[in-house]
């Protein structure tokens, strides 16, 4: 039993065997999957856990509760990583009224075949369980369009749904004042650039609608519980939303032969050397682009490069690079370098994206016929100079 709060009880998962969160992210550090149960004079669990836990998470459950039921089941976010479990614990507590705004009952049918037995809320509503009085507060594509979260106003608990996660099981402690929270932060950049990063209008807006809320904790869906690190949690995703990088510069390249991985290299010493402490470099055929796309979130500089490959960009590059597309990330300064042996196209290509990106190209693009040649590494360390001059403004 796990009492975060006076009468407010945690009762998530960790998930330490699933290898790639939805499918798609790596996850070397696993998952948590966080919910809540507020025990007053009615009971409301908040959000549910991943269906391939439930036996263990109803048993945390009655560890809480015993017999007593739960008249409440609120649901801040619908993806089935946190619903799936809405049908089981339907089966075990049939009374228990679902409470949603009205996207949420339409993907509630849609998932899940439940129609009656729901509470629809619109924005600030309440909802009294006796001591603990709820308040809810739409934040739409924070990251679906059902989002939102819920305010405990006697505890001053923010349940944030998704907003604030990061991917790491918890290892033993739940609240960050128990544990040492350092691995979490790279890994919730991973978590806000892959799974949020599209949406930093809408997360915006969220941030405003709760600037004046006070907020003593926030307790998300994925990772610790936050008490004591709030501001530099909120702060994080207040940079991230705003696209605002630190000064450091992301080398992303793709190589088959080692002669575009040559280029990569002078360009980051000549960046060291000019005074640039944060140099990331990406192998795109090593790196995972979950990486990758967390340090061009954290880092304001972007340097790509390309061989030429079947007269278009390496095929882990043209990837990459339509996941910055489709997340529409806003003020980087760019630079690029391509390489080919008889027909160039790589650089043709970086140059019709970056127009597409609206980015501020700090210098002209590198293109190497073959091999490198002493002409092509000044060219190369001064595409350097260029962002490095850019970044020292």
């Amino acid at each position: 039993m796990t009492e975060i709060s006076k009468n407010i009880f945690y009762v998530g998962v960790n998930d330490r065997v699933k290898h790639r969160f939805e499918a798609l992210w790596p996850l070397p550090l696993g998952v948590s999957y966080n919910s809540y149960l507020i025990v007053d004079e009615k009971v409301a669990l908040i959000d549910t856990v991943d269906h391939c836990h439930a036996d263990l998470y109803l048993s945390k459950i009655r560890n809480v509760l015993g017999d007593r039921p739960i008249d409440y089941l609120i649901i801040n976010h619908m993806e089935p990583d946190h619903s799936a479990a809405i049908r089981f614990i339907r089966q075990h507590y049939p009374q228990a009224i679902i409470v949603g705004n009205s996207k949420t009952m339409g993907m509630i049918k849609g998932f899940y075949g439940i129609c009656e037995g729901t509470l629809e809320v619109k924005d600030r509503d309440t909802l009294s369980l006796g001591l603990h009085n709820l308040q809810f507060f739409m934040t739409p594509m924070v990251h679906w369009p059902e989002t939102m979260m819920t305010y405990d106003l006697q505890t001053k608990t923010l349940f944030s749904g998704d907003a604030f996660g990061c991917f790491g099981a918890l290892n033993g402690g739940v609240i960050d004042v128990e544990m040492n929270t350092d691995g979490y932060w790279d890994e919730m950049w991973r978590y806000y650039s892959n799974i949020v990063g599209k949406y930093g209008v809408p997360v915006q807006k969220a941030l405003q609608k709760l600037s004046g809320t006070e907020i003593s904790m926030i307790c998300s869906t994925h990772g610790p519980v936050w008490k004591e690190q709030i501001n530099k949690v909120v702060d994080i995703y207040d940079h991230a939303s705003r696209y605002e990088g630190e000064n450091g510069v992301v080398i992303a390249y793709g190589s088959m032969y080692g002669n575009t991985e040559q280029m990569a290299e002078c360009i980051a010493r000549e960046l060291t050397k000019k005074g640039i402490r944060d140099v990331v470099i990406h192998n795109v055929s090593k790196s995972h682009v979950s990486y990758v796309l967390r340090d061009i979130f954290k880092y304001k500089g972007l340097i790509i490069g390309s061989p030429t490959y079947t007269n278009d960009l390496f095929p882990e590059i043209e990837s990459l690079v339509g996941k910055l597309e489709s997340r529409d990330i806003k003020n980087r300064l760019f630079g690029y370098f391509g390489s080919y042996t008889w027909a160039g196209a790589a650089v043709r290509h970086l140059n019709a994206f970056a127009e597409k990106m609206r980015w501020d190209v700090v210098s002209d693009p590198v293109e190497m016929k073959q091999g490198i040649s002493d002409d092509i590494m000044a060219q190369c360390r001064r595409l350097a100079d260029d962002m490095a001059a850019k970044l020292n403004l």
